[in-house]
């Protein structure tokens, strides 16, 4: 009896240590890949941006030099429209969404969610003589199935839209997932945001390839399509980027 008991201790005290030291194991990777995780998390969002800014084929694989070189994140107050500073080190604006101080509830909106950040990121695409050629706007917004986050590329007049590239969705695969179709992307180059000072982009079924305040709705993705309009409605609208654009501060 005591032989089992023996046993089974050593069975026991085995399992335990062999579980304490895969625990340190895992826990020191997960410490020792944190920064590589971070990196890679920072190389797919300029990537993107870069993508919006138009210059992914001209960074060449060099990413992080282009995306240094090309672009500027910049602060804005939403309910202003001018630059300030980040209200803290690290800053998110969409971490300050759910921070009660950092943000403010959106009223009546069906865009998918209830508080916005009052400081968000913008991102300045210089020329090479720095001049600002694109805003690119980070915009987020309910689909069919969650939100859907992307960035949408603006010329530095404030208004004529070059980009709208979505990287983060849980879209249908062809349906609403052709959100991210280069076919249906193209269709933004060129287009109106607003028409005598009012939001007027629109993504309707069947519309005209030459009308400057429109584009074609997704083929059955109607919930994916109508997403998008309120999501474009809402971060160009006064609630959003529209004061900013209005007032150009880039230019200043």
């Amino acid at each position: 009896m005591s032989a089992k008991k023996e046993t089974l201790g050593k069975t026991v005290g085995i399992v335990l240590a062999v579980c304490l030291v895969c625990s340190i194991v895992v826990s020191g990777a997960a410490v020792g890949l944190r920064s590589l995780q971070q990196t890679n998390a920072a190389l797919d969002k300029q990537t993107n941006i870069l993508e919006a800014a138009g210059l992914l084929e001209q960074a060449n694989g060099k990413i992080m030099e282009t995306y240094d070189a090309l672009v500027e994140e910049r602060f804005v107050d939403l309910n202003t429209g001018q630059f300030v500073d980040a209200p803290y080190e690290g800053y998110d604006m969409y971490k300050a969404a759910k921070m009660p101080e950092y943000s403010s509830r959106v009223e009546n909106s069906n865009v998918g969610f209830q508080t916005r950040p009052d400081v968000a990121s913008v991102y300045l695409v210089k020329d090479p003589s720095g001049a600002v050629s694109r805003i690119v706007l980070p915009v987020h917004g309910s689909g069919l199935w969650d939100l859907m986050y992307g960035f949408l590329a603006v010329d530095a007049d404030g208004n004529t839209t070059r980009e709208l590239v979505y990287y983060k969705h849980k879209e249908t695969p062809g349906l609403g997932g052709e959100v991210q179709n280069p076919s249906w992307k193209a269709k933004w180059d060129g287009k109106k945001l607003y028409k005598d000072g009012d939001v007027a982009i629109q993504v309707k079924k069947n519309a005209a390839a030459d009308n400057p305040y429109s584009v074609d709705a997704l083929s059955g993705a109607t919930l994916t399509s109508n997403g998008v309009q309120n999501t474009l409605s809402y971060w160009v609208g006064e609630n959003g980027y529209g004061t900013f654009l209005k007032r150009q501060s880039w230019k200043s």
